[in-house]
């Protein structure tokens, strides 16, 4: 009797999902101290008000509970599964260094040790770039990338419901992809679609007005797991092609994929800089904020980069699997339109 594998990932999906909302409305209801954030005076946030920052939760018990039924029902993870483990591993060390960042507001250095570790961890268990013959350049840019990743998905959670529905489109182009490849039981697939279902579930606390936040428990979490989603599936995706003996496909990929998170962290990071302050210093200075000021409302902002992601991650599909130089250009375009674009937001002074 063969397996009707499309209901099997439906009926997962939607597990995965009712399971978030009732995992978070109790955290929501029951939390007292925990993850309350807000309160310190020292603390630059857009949202004032003092609210649960522990969503993060339910996104580590899904993903738990989507790696457990990969080892049952995927032939890929039968058994010892070095791959496996190392995403297992990295993203407890992520969890558990967000967890404590909310708890107890780690030191930056601790943070950026853990993230270097988490990067190291994915290195050795095979989950390195690959895209030079030298692989000691492709582990500093996996380390680059892992680190960058971490700390943008970080700064991007700086408005409701925007990095819920940019992980939201990434993880939907991953489970897409590899459906497409054939690969619908493998544990790319499965896993990307348990952190689908546990995103969507905690989006609809999560949306403007928001009742509660990811916080850092759930930004690391996210920010690695992405991390591993986009070097397994753009920066190490198998259907590039190269041009000029140069992998441009794939880093355009990336870009469109990630397109929003690399954006941000880029006008902020130059922005904050260019004024002789620290980049790691909070503020309201995001990209989303710089649209606030323009007279957009907040859901208005959070639907417009859900389109904007969705479209990106649109044409990086056609790039996978319907490549041609027109869809290559228009690609490119797209990406320096809306980079330039929201760049320019913040450096125009409003008139």
């Amino acid at each position: 009797m063969s397996l009707n594998y499309p209901a099997i990932l439906i009926t997962f999906f939607f597990a995965c999902f009712s399971f978030s909302i009732l995992v978070n409305y109790i955290l929501l209801n029951f939390v007292k101290t925990l993850g309350i954030r807000g309160k310190e005076a020292l603390q630059v946030r857009w949202n004032p008000n003092s609210k649960p920052t522990v969503g993060g939760i339910s996104f580590y018990v899904l993903f738990l509970f989507a790696l457990i039924f990969s080892t049952f029902i995927s032939v890929h993870t039968k058994g010892f599964n070095l791959e496996l483990i190392g995403i297992l591993v990295a993203a407890t060390l992520a969890f558990i260094m967000g967890l404590a960042d909310d708890a107890f507001n780690t030191k930056p250095l601790l943070k950026f040790l853990t993230q270097i570790v988490c990067a190291l961890v994915l290195i050795f268990s095979n989950h390195s770039i690959s895209i030079f013959q030298n692989q000691f350049i492709n582990n500093i840019l996996t380390i680059l990338w892992v680190v960058g990743m971490m700390n943008s998905i970080n700064m991007l959670d700086n408005m409701d419901g925007i990095t819920s529905l940019v992980a939201i489109t990434a993880c939907t182009f991953t489970v897409a992809v590899n459906i497409s490849l054939g690969h619908t039981l493998n544990y790319s697939t499965i896993l990307n679609l348990g952190v689908l279902g546990a995103l969507c579930g905690f989006l609809i606390y999560n949306f403007h007005p928001s009742k509660m936040f990811m916080g850092d428990t759930g930004s690391q979490f996210i920010g690695l797991f992405l991390a591993v989603t986009g070097i397994d599936n753009c920066w190490n995706n198998s259907m590039f092609t190269w041009i000029n003996g140069f992998p441009l496909i794939n880093i355009l990929i990336v870009m469109l994929v990630f397109l929003l998170p690399l954006t941000d962290t880029f006008t902020v990071v130059v922005n904050r800089i260019s004024k002789g302050r620290s980049p790691f210093i909070g503020g309201k200075d995001h990209t989303t904020h710089h649209l606030f000021f323009r007279g957009i409302t907040e859901k208005r902002i959070a639907i417009l980069f859900f389109c904007l992601s969705s479209l990106g991650a649109v044409l990086a599909y056609s790039l996978i699997f319907n490549f041609s130089f027109t869809v290559f250009y228009g690609s490119l375009c797209y990406f320096v339109l809306v980079f330039v674009t929201l760049y320019l937001n913040t450096r125009i002074k409003k008139g």
